[in-house]
């Protein structure tokens, strides 16, 4: 008879391929193998006591609360239309070359990955605006296809993503059990600002690929990706300065702030956020004066407070302090003000209640997927699965390399069917500990795995981003087309993972030069 605990995984793959909710079949499924398992003599529900702890352990994670205002931010600024102009903007500054359009739509990718991060928002906006441009233009359908789900999913590899903020947690802890096992008690962990400087040079890295992809497919085959047919004008540098510099700015101040460690994850997401509703009400109608003013008070209040932070509670409080503590009330007042117009304008252009509405969503269903994975993956562990998971390892030819092999493989296939976060959850604090125990950087594995994760959005038949376009695509582009165009693109993701491999300080490197 199949062990219970292989049994249970593969039911798992089951019964999410017969449609029913993540959430609530991972959780019907540790139920189902808890009973069994205590009836057959090989589970004890007394490991449920702790089941409890584990949910308020994830509730409280100050890694994962980041997550709703990451989303939040992410959300406004895609429905303030700024994904619209810049695609608009780029595809007139590049539509003269030979895969202009193609280079534009990549670089939209890469700068709404790293300003949105929202996966299914960049691809669907990418493929109602850009999609019908391309094809009017003679791009090759299966082309363009590929090339706008392959720039969406950018959004997860490069810097700040959900994927990579849930990968820091999973790795930590995984990198802390993994210590505690090897005899360790003076334990290390990884930071969220590690991880968002791993992946920063491979997201860059598959930006390039994309590129160079383009760029040597239109020299090929020039019929694929011939330059626009008739451009009315180029933009000027204003209008492109308009369109770049609000995202860049907002990258600049979300991303630096975790990198050099001035903020934590949940700060540089708070900071995010207002700037995301600043952004929005200045592209709504907001007093620009205003928008821009309250900014910069913004800005300069966070830089003056950190150089001279005012304790007017301690007994040796002076007329300084008081002083000091008045520009800084001023210049949050100004700040205030400047939020309040920009929430004010959004509600009159039913933009911020369909974002908190869509960030409850996305935050509900990542958050019921992590909570049930915890009590799955706690059933998991009693009926000896962890166990097992390091014994398959450890008995893989090859050593700690063929055991490398072995999981990136089996997390590359699981993508076809599983989604980025119930492999994160699940399967993942089974693999790493005993990879990181056999030698492996945990930082270059987070690395790693973050672009073969990436890579499940863009795999047939379940991609993520697949659903997302062909919802978005006109009649004439057919599923086929959408599932063949992506093809080229997971080669050039397995590429990526390969060119990390070889060279590994392309993902350790900055981490090493930065903490």
């Amino acid at each position: 008879m199949m062990p219970l605990d292989i049994l249970m995984f593969a039911a798992l793959i089951g019964f999410i391929l017969l449609g029913y909710p993540v959430a609530f079949t991972i959780s019907g499924v540790a139920t189902l193998f808890a009973l069994i398992g205590y009836f057959t003599g090989d589970f004890s529900l007394g490991l449920m006591g702790a089941l409890g702890q584990r949910f308020f352990a994830v509730l409280t994670n100050p890694v994962l609360t980041a997550i709703p205002l990451f989303v939040l931010m992410g959300v406004i600024l895609e429905k303030s239309r700024i994904a619209e102009d810049l695609l608009e903007t780029m595809g007139r500054l590049f539509g003269t070359m030979r895969g202009g359009l193609g280079v534009s739509v990549v670089l939209v990718g890469a700068l709404l990955a790293a300003s949105t991060g929202i996966v299914g928002a960049t691809v669907v906006a990418m493929g109602m605006i850009a999609l019908p441009a391309m094809l009017r233009n003679g791009y090759n359908p299966r082309l363009s296809s590929g090339l706008i789900c392959a720039s969406g999913t950018l959004g997860q590899i490069i810097p700040p993503s959900t994927l990579l903020i849930i990968l820091a947690d999973v790795m930590s802890s995984a990198f802390q059990q993994a210590q505690y096992k090897q005899g360790k008690f003076s334990i290390e962990t990884i930071s969220v600002g590690q991880t968002f400087a791993a992946a920063l040079v491979p997201g860059l890295l598959l930006v390039v690929l994309y590129v160079v992809y383009v760029l040597v497919r239109a020299w090929l085959v020039p019929s694929d990706a011939p330059a626009m047919k008739a451009l009315d004008r180029r933009p000027t540098r204003g209008e492109v300065a308009g369109a770049v510099l609000p995202a860049v700015i907002l990258i600049i101040a979300v991303l630096g702030a975790v990198l050099f460690g001035i903020a934590s994850p949940n700060e540089a997401a708070a900071v995010g956020s207002i700037g995301a509703i600043l952004l929005a009400g200045y592209k709504q109608g907001c007093s620009k004066r205003l928008i821009l003013t309250g900014a910069a008070a913004l800005f300069a209040l966070a830089i003056a407070a950190g150089a001279y932070p005012v304790r007017l509670q301690r007994s040796d409080a002076g007329l300084l302090e008081y002083a000091v503590a008045a520009v800084y009330s001023g210049l949050a007042l100004v700040g205030c003000a400047a939020v309040i117009l920009s929430l004010r304008q959004t509600m009159k252009t039913r933009t911020l209640i369909p974002a908190l509405t869509q960030t409850m969503v996305v935050t509900s269903m990542i958050f019921a997927t992590i909570l049930m994975a915890s009590f799955f993956s706690l059933v998991f562990v009693g009926l000896g699965g962890e166990h097992r998971v390091a014994q398959i390892l450890e008995a893989m030819p090859g050593g700690a390399t063929g055991a490398l092999i072995f999981a990136m493989a089996f997390i590359f296939i699981l993508g076809f069917f599983l989604d980025f976060v119930e492999i994160a959850v699940i399967l993942l604090p089974l693999l790493i500990p005993p990879l990181i125990m056999m030698g492996h950087d945990p930082v270059w594995l987070a690395v790693l795995i973050a672009v073969n994760l990436q890579s499940s959005f863009l795999t047939p038949p379940f991609g993520f981003s697949l659903f997302y376009l062909r919802g978005a695509a006109p009649r004439e582009v057919t599923t086929g087309m959408i599932y063949q165009g992506v093809v080229p693109f997971i080669l050039l993701q397995i590429l990526a993972m390969a060119l990390i491999w070889a060279m590994p300080a392309i993902g350790t490197a900055l981490p090493k030069l930065m903490f």
